[in-house]
């Protein structure tokens, strides 16, 4: 007994360093990702998909949701650095897995993909909600286009979607040329949630509704209002991706043909593959990615950054600023990077120059005013990671003797007291000598 004890703690104080070496800002790659399945024949089903992952050098761990060991946790550190759940039916989650424990997961930083379909249990319903998400109520209702179906399959709840967000972060630089294919329930966003955001939208004709059985009242959800695939990056830059549709990452619709209804064009293969791919790569930060050095400050002329400075200094700033290219860090060329000079408010807002090499800069003389600041650098871009830096510094003003000796705009009180003795002089001498 006491060696099977003396085991299973050489094998934690082994086992505690692996598990520590989670996704990193500075490394984003790698990375170990926890699918959690309905049933495991969804690894055959949506096999393009999955494979897609693992050729970018992810590791799938592939468990049934109700599985009894779950567990994203051990020891206090997190055993994985990615969730994909496709499991809409299940009620509960097995082991310690649930949703306050999904919900944390995301607040550690780590990401999400969660697909939904007709039978999307209170469970899955409640993690989406979380996000700032809402599926239609109606267990039974269905997204339904009568304009722009795909004329292949016949069907109106199979829709033919192409209006996508206009980002080449998050979809990449390559166009969706295909409509993307779509069966599933809708969903809408929350209004007072600022971070959320639809990737891709119904069109102004569909609504969601029981395709089964006749309207008796008018829809809750129409048009544009709703949401196919919608995405959501949090404060601390974790990212979510939620889809109404889990057939949309099945090979069925990846090799299926499409041809939206009231158009000549006739495609051989989906959007889906492409759509669902560029998601996936911004979903688990392979493009997007950013990351700053420290922030550099001197005077002109120096090098060392001093400890404080005096108003009206000439000072120079630099940041480094890097994206992840899914290999390798690259260079951000941007010209919408800022930097505040602050106290209680910005005294000095300068957009930042680049050199094309990711070194951001810009020079700036301190304002008339002593007191702490901070230099200030809050960078926020549709698709990219928040970049939030600051650096105190105090600014003091003039000491004693490092006043001018002669102050310009004094001048003229100058000139008028030398006129004054100039002129009392002048008139003493006439005044005397003049008889």
């Amino acid at each position: 007994m006491m060696n099977l004890s003396r085991s299973a703690a050489l094998i934690s104080l082994f086992l505690l360093p692996l598990l520590s070496f989670s996704f990193s800002v500075d490394n984003p790659t790698d990375r170990r990702v926890l699918v959690l399945l309905d049933d495991l024949s969804l690894k055959s089903s949506h096999s393009i998909f999955f494979n897609t992952l693992k050729s970018r050098g992810f590791d799938l761990d592939f468990k049934l949701a109700d599985d009894s060991k779950l567990a994203l946790q051990r020891y206090g550190q997190y055993l994985y650095d990615g969730l994909i759940i496709f499991a809409p039916s299940t009620e509960r989650f097995g082991g310690s897995l649930d949703s306050k424990s999904v919900a944390d997961f995301v607040d550690s930083g780590r990401d999400l993909i969660l697909s939904a379909d007709t039978s999307a249990s209170d469970l899955i319903r409640g993690i989406a909600l979380e996000c700032g998400v809402d599926f239609d109520e109606d267990s039974s209702a269905m997204v339904i286009d009568h304009s722009s179906f795909s004329v292949s399959d016949g069907d109106h709840t199979l829709i033919a979607a192409d209006d996508l967000v206009k980002s080449d972060v998050i979809l990449g630089k390559t166009k969706i040329e295909a409509p993307v294919l779509f069966r599933g329930v809708a969903h809408s966003l929350n209004p007072t949630n600022n971070l959320v955001l639809k990737v891709l939208s119904a069109s102004p004709s569909a609504y969601s509704a029981n395709p089964s059985s006749k309207l008796s009242s008018p829809p809750q959800l129409t048009g544009s209002a709703i949401s196919l695939v919608s995405v959501m990056q949090a404060r601390n830059n974790a990212r979510v991706v939620i889809s109404g549709s889990l057939q949309l990452f099945s090979d069925r619709l990846f090799r299926s043909g499409v041809q939206k209804a009231g158009s000549p064009n006739k495609y051989e293969k989906s959007g889906n593959e492409q759509f669902v791919t560029e998601v996936s790569k911004w979903v688990f930060h392979e493009r997007g990615h950013l990351k700053a050095g420290s922030l550099v400050h001197h005077r002109v002329g120096e090098t060392d950054e001093p400890a404080i400075y005096r108003i009206k200094d000439d000072l120079e700033f630099s940041v480094e600023i890097l994206e992840w290219s899914g290999k390798s860090w690259e260079p951000y060329v941007a010209d919408d990077v800022q930097v505040q000079f602050y106290m209680m408010s910005p005294y000095v807002l300068k957009t930042l120059s680049t050199d094309k090499k990711g070194m951001f800069h810009t020079s700036f003389k301190v304002p008339d005013v002593y007191g702490v600041f901070q230099f200030k650098v809050e960078y926020e871009k549709l698709g990219y990671t928040t970049l939030s830096l600051s650096k105190q510094i105090p600014v003091r003003p003039y000491r004693h003797n490092e006043y001018e000796r002669f102050i310009p705009t004094a001048y003229p009180y100058y000139g008028a007291c030398f006129t004054t003795m100039a002129g009392f002089f002048v008139f003493s001498f006439v005044y005397l000598y003049h008889k």
